[in-house]
């Protein structure tokens, strides 16, 4: 199952499938049959650093980051015991806070 942290998550979700429908859909794809997975390292990947990990209801996750294109990103958690992924940050811009 894949959830949206907030409304802000599932508006950029929007926004990445307006402008870039393909990529976005291979991104789900990837997101919910292997959310952790270093597969394509070009693409996905764990977020470093004090954004290696995010705090949902009290229980702590990795952070991964999913390229969607050369400045969309969808940052996620994968919660293996609930088998959800969670939409933390999705846009088509690259996110301010890593420059």
């Amino acid at each position: 199952m894949v959830r949206f942290l907030n409304t802000e998550a599932a508006k950029g979700w929007e926004e990445l499938c307006r402008s870039a429908a393909s990529n976005t859909w291979e991104a789900w794809v990837v997101l919910t049959e292997r959310p952790a997975s270093s597969e394509n390292i070009d693409r996905q990947h764990r977020l470093k650093g004090e954004y290696a990990h995010h705090t949902i209801d009290g229980a702590t996750f990795a952070q991964w980051q999913y390229e969607v294109t050369s400045g969309g990103r969808i940052w996620y958690c994968a919660d293996s015991d609930e088998m959800t992924v969670w939409i933390i940050r999705a846009g088509t811009g690259h996110p301010k806070l890593t420059d």
